[in-house]
């Protein structure tokens, strides 16, 4: 399960985009976030990793 939270930031003339997932513990059971600030091309990669 993934939740996307996208704020387009801006850092000179490169456009980045800062992605937050919620990650489940296997473990517990508990939910945690994940985020990085990455380009905007490689965030459904990220999203899509577990």
């Amino acid at each position: 399960m993934a939740k996307k939270s996208v704020a387009s930031l801006q850092s000179g003339s490169k456009r980045l985009t800062k992605a937050i997932k919620m990650v489940k513990s296997p473990k517990s059971g508990a939910y945690s976030f994940v985020e990085s600030v990455m380009a905007p091309d490689l965030v459904n990669d990220f999203l899509k990793k577990k």
